[in-house]
């Protein structure tokens, strides 16, 4: 553990920012499961309407650099060729 006081609020500041950016990959995760899921059903409606929430969440975490933007540039473009192959 730091001895320093600064340093010791930069870990805590750091294991705080930690916590919530897993939290926010892992609900992507969960809304891209459930994407794939309703392809694999075939209920059309409900994977535009979860590809729009998975693009939006996606591009969310690239401004706040959650996420890399070109990796969330090619999630979206493999889900939506997904879709489309289905349609």
């Amino acid at each position: 553990m730091a001895n320093i006081k600064s340093a010791v609020k930069r870990i805590l500041v750091t294991e705080k920012k930690t916590a919530l950016n897993k939290s926010k990959k892992t609900e992507i995760k969960t809304y891209i499961k459930k994407f794939e899921n309703a392809v694999s059903k075939g209920e059309l409606e409900e994977a535009q309407l979860l590809l729009k929430i998975v693009d939006k969440k996606l591009k969310r975490a690239a401004q706040k650099n959650i996420v890399h933007k070109n990796a969330v540039a090619r999630k979206v473009s493999r889900l939506q060729t997904k879709l489309n192959k289905v349609m």
